[in-house]
């Protein structure tokens, strides 16, 4: 198995710190992906490409259409109010997306050459998606390595950390300054509203660990 690794990039806090985790595990070897696929907060794909030239990386910007056209939710769509109603999945959740991202990321993988996969999901803070649990993963990671007859490793850094560990991981890591360059608000606005799930669980994990948060947001 070589020494590469191909990030998942959203261009948010956690795909940023499984970058940084990622260019400290393999130094010079790292590329990384992003998906555009109708987000109502698309500023995310440039903020992806900003991280990715700051941290002198490799970033392929990949349009899937296709899932805002088979899954009705409030990522892709601003007429479904953001909401999370007891029992059920949060409006924000988008069918199929991970599993979507992770198939299309190996592919590219592939042909690169590359074994390694990062993506920044986490049950700690999952707020409710089936796609972000360990099993899910462990699940794909074996599917796919047999689709494609090539040993696939995911990898998932920020898995069992909260949001205010992760925030004290990317400070160990040394890549704190990277957090004002990314994008978390669900509303795709700069400043961030401060009111969506995302925000909030983002202001929260930075109050826990003492740091400030570096965007800006409405007042």
């Amino acid at each position: 198995m070589n020494t590469r690794a191909l990030v998942l990039l959203s261009g948010g806090q956690d795909s940023a710190t499984c970058l940084a985790q990622a260019i400290k595990d393999f130094p010079g070897a790292v590329s990384a992906v992003a998906f555009d696929y109708g987000q109502r907060h698309k500023i995310e794909l440039d903020q992806a490409a900003i991280i990715a030239k700051k941290t002198h990386i490799n970033l392929d910007i990949i349009s899937l259409p296709f899932i805002s056209d088979l899954t009705h939710n409030a990522l892709t769509r601003k007429d479904i109010a953001i909401e999370s109603k007891e029992g059920e999945l949060p409006s924000t959740f988008v069918d199929g997306r991970n599993l979507f991202f992770l198939s299309v990321a190996a592919v590219i993988a592939k042909q690169q050459g590359c074994h390694i996969l990062y993506t920044g999901v986490c049950e700690t803070d999952f707020s409710g998606y089936p796609d972000c649990r360990e099993d899910f993963i462990k699940s794909l990671e074996q599917t796919l390595s047999l689709a494609m007859d090539y040993t696939f490793q995911i990898r998932t850094p920020l898995m069992f950390l909260s949001k205010s560990e992760t925030v004290l991981k990317m400070k160990d890591l040394g890549f704190l300054d990277l957090y004002r360059l990314t994008h978390t608000c669900y509303e795709g606005t700069r400043p961030a509203c401060g009111k969506c799930p995302a925000c909030l669980l983002r202001l929260n994990g930075f109050a826990e660990a003492g740091i400030k948060d570096p965007l800006d947001y409405v007042e």
